[in-house]
């Protein structure tokens, strides 16, 4: 940390907190078969990529998952699909304020355009902008175009904001995210379930 300039944080299972298993009980409940090898948090269909690289629209994404039910109404799949955004706690925010002193702060996540809706409508529109304004730049997959492990998702944002990769600090609960970022000389911590991010600083 000590010769950093920049933070990367993940948002989901290190700023917000998310359950994925809760996504895939709903998708088992809608009638996916296999809905634990359908979507997880290390395995994906192909379709889970389109949608957080905005290859494909929300609404072909949720026809796409329709398919795969038994009966299940676009809003029952939207509403499954969204089972897995929880709470984003204050202490968390607290602390990337404090940081904001003394580093750049971006975001850098994998997600979709169904999530980020669902997320802003979660926590109100007051404290999205409170949220948004944490951090110099929020790079969001769907919006990118790339995402994580590509090494293109890391590129995009030191070679925006002029940043060795040495002098980045990258904060994620993937391990290949992890893995990929390190290949780029980009210093990282991986953070386990149970740890907060406020206790790494």
């Amino acid at each position: 940390m000590k010769n950093s300039k920049a933070i990367i944080f993940d948002l989901g299972g290190v700023i917000l907190n998310i359950d994925y298993q809760l996504t895939i009980t709903t998708f088992n409940e809608l009638g996916v078969e296999n809905a634990d090898l359908f979507y997880s948090k290390k395995v994906q269909n192909p379709i889970f990529d389109k949608i957080e690289t905005g290859e494909i629209s929300a609404n072909s994404f949720l026809e796409e998952l329709q398919k795969q039910t038994t009966n299940a109404s676009i809003k029952e799949v939207e509403n499954a699909w969204n089972a897995m955004l929880l709470d984003l706690p204050q202490n968390r925010l607290d602390c990337i304020k404090k940081l904001k002193n003394n580093y750049k702060i971006f975001l850098l996540s994998n997600t979709n355009e169904i999530h980020i809706k669902a997320f802003r409508k979660k926590i109100g529109e007051q404290q999205w902008e409170a949220f948004s304004s944490l951090f110099d730049k929020m790079y969001l997959s769907h919006q990118i175009g790339f995402r994580k492990p590509g090494k293109e998702a890391f590129q995009i944002i030191l070679e925006e904001n002029k940043l060795k990769p040495n002098e980045v600090f990258f904060i994620d609960d993937s391990p290949q995210h992890i893995e990929a970022a390190k290949k780029l000389g980009i210093h990282c911590h991986y953070l386990v379930e149970g740890v907060e991010i406020c206790s790494l600083f």
